[in-house]
């Protein structure tokens, strides 16, 4: 009878020494994730400069309102480990040293700060005006929060080149910049009707991030898979297997790299776009016979 009464107490103080204070650890799941926390980017293959015979830059545009570009824009607030793709850049900033440049260009010259990011986001200090318990009129100043919801685009840099010594065309991202869509707040006309104008809507560019610098964080965060969810890809994968959706606003030309929209708008600007595509693709056929 002792016997049998020492292998409970036995199995029951072997559980609570698992936990501290005998509270039962909670797992949100039927596993612990460990794959992609301790993933690495896939390396770039080593380039030599006599092995690249030809090479283009461009500029894209990936417009996060298209369907297959969702998964970078959402969720909107962080859902435990899962964050959208401008959340994760800001994480990487502040925490794991990643460097952001300022938009003046697109040469990561010029390093900016926290608080420059703040400006650009418009998270500044504004003046409030409010009625007190006295009923006196009273102004304070405060700080709206960063709302990374504004977020829409994201332009991409990168060079597209032909390797001779793998004879393949092929493409690395050298630059990523988060693009803010933003508008001003409707206010009442001064004219006689006082009507309501309507909502301008501006865009401005936030910082640039050098891409390889932050493909390692990339490469630890996973975006969501609506087909299975044992199976997520991380960041870096949907650049690195370009599963995404953009279109061309800009190559190098002798014009001073201008881009599409200065020389052409609307239906034409898609069509030369597609036009730059398409050199890009002959490029690479041409150089086969058959």
């Amino acid at each position: 009878m002792k016997k049998l009464f020492v292998i409970p107490v036995i199995a029951l103080a072997f559980l609570l020494s698992g936990s501290p204070d005998g509270v039962a650890q909670v797992l949100d799941g039927i596993y612990v994730k460990e794959h992609v926390p301790a993933r690495k980017p896939v390396p770039y293959k080593f380039l030599r400069e006599g092995d690249v015979m030809w090479t283009k830059r461009i500029w894209r545009v990936v417009d996060l309102r298209e369907k297959i570009n969702h998964s970078l824009y959402y969720p909107k607030t962080r859902i435990g480990d899962r964050m959208s793709f401008i959340d994760l850049m800001i994480w990487g900033i502040n925490t794991e040293g990643i460097t952001p440049y300022a938009t003046d260009d697109d040469r990561f010259s010029q390093p900016i700060t926290r608080s420059q990011i703040e400006v650009a986001f418009g998270a500044v200090e504004r003046p409030i005006t409010f009625t007190d318990e006295n009923g006196n009129e009273q102004t304070k100043n405060i700080k709206e929060e960063m709302n990374t919801s504004q977020i829409q685009q994201y332009m991409l840099k990168e060079d597209w080149f032909f390797d001779k010594q793998h004879s393949m065309m092929d493409v690395r991202i050298i630059g990523i910049c988060p693009i803010r869509f933003y508008s001003k707040d409707d206010q009442v006309a001064a004219d006689a009707g006082g009507e309501v104008t309507e909502a301008e809507i501006r865009i401005q560019p936030v910082f640039w991030i050098y891409f390889p610098e932050a493909r390692r964080i990339f490469a630890n965060h996973e975006v969501f898979n609506e087909f299975n969810d044992a199976e997520r890809r991380t960041f870096d994968d949907v650049f690195f297997k370009r599963k995404f959706s953009s279109f061309i606003i800009r190559e190098t030309n002798v014009h001073d790299d201008r881009q599409v929209a200065r020389y052409t708008l609307g239906l034409q600007s898609l069509l030369e776009a597609e036009t730059i595509k398409k050199k890009i693709n002959d490029y690479e056929q041409d150089l086969w016979n058959y």
